[in-house]
């Protein structure tokens, strides 16, 4: 009776595994999984090197200024290196093209957004919300930014003195800026454990796409071969 009952069981086992597949759909790549964790280690320890140097009471409790100014450098020129490899990636470019497409339905969340309207049906999305895409953009245009005022204060001969005292202003008011954004999108993954599923595994339940990103059509929803195809449809009237 033993053998029997381990084959029952390993074959209910194997069911409930093909139902819960069928109850995900895939969000995101190996890849892109792997560009997000780097990319996020590594603005991560450019951060906190970065509050090392600036906050006295960090800059008391960890010391040894030199070795920190060494890790916030390297990791601030590395921070955009994960991006830039992923290119590889076909379904990292076919999200960057999504996440630089704005269409109807994202002006009309946006609206919703800024009238702190959450009902579900004012705030369409497709595989990524508006919010998404203008964090994407502007976490982009600040890494490259940050990077560039960086190099222009790590080697000094680059440019004159009123530019590096320039890039200076910049570099430490954008820092502060990126500090703020990245406490808001940490929130909120912490906020939709789904979301954060999708980030840690790759897939998400169908019910929350469903929910979350009415727009969003899935491969194995649509049949098409690069990852997923968003249906661009007016949503303004």
């Amino acid at each position: 009776m033993t053998a029997p009952s381990r084959a029952g069981n390993r074959s209910r086992g194997r069911g409930r595994g093909r139902d819960q597949d069928r109850s995900r759909v895939r969000r995101f790549s190996p890849a892109e999984r792997w560009i997000h964790r780097t990319t996020a280690l590594l603005l991560g320890v450019c951060v906190v090197s970065a509050g090392c140097l600036y906050l006295p009471e960090l800059a008391e409790l960890v010391g040894r200024r030199a070795l920190v100014v060494t890790v916030h450098e390297w990791s601030g020129i590395l921070t955009p290196v994960p991006a830039l490899l992923g290119l590889a990636s076909r379904a990292f470019r076919a999200d960057l093209t999504r996440l630089n497409r704005f269409g109807p339905h994202d002006r009309r969340w946006l609206r919703a957004a800024l009238r702190r309207d959450h009902r579900r049906q004012e705030r369409p999305a497709g595989k990524f919300n508006a919010g998404q895409k203008l964090y994407a953009g502007y976490i982009a245009g600040a890494v490259l930014v940050m990077a560039g005022t960086g190099l222009l204060m790590w080697f000094t001969g680059l440019a004159p003195l009123v530019w590096r005292t320039s890039a200076t202003f910049v570099h430490d008011w954008l820092a502060l800026a990126i500090g703020i954004v990245l406490i808001g999108h940490i929130g909120k993954a912490f906020a939709d454990p789904e979301a954060r599923r999708g980030m840690r595994t790759g897939r998400v339940e169908r019910s929350w796409a469903a929910r979350e990103h009415p727009l969003w059509r899935t491969d194995e929803d649509a049949g098409h071969d690069i990852g997923e195809h968003e249906r661009q449809v007016p949503l303004d009237q």
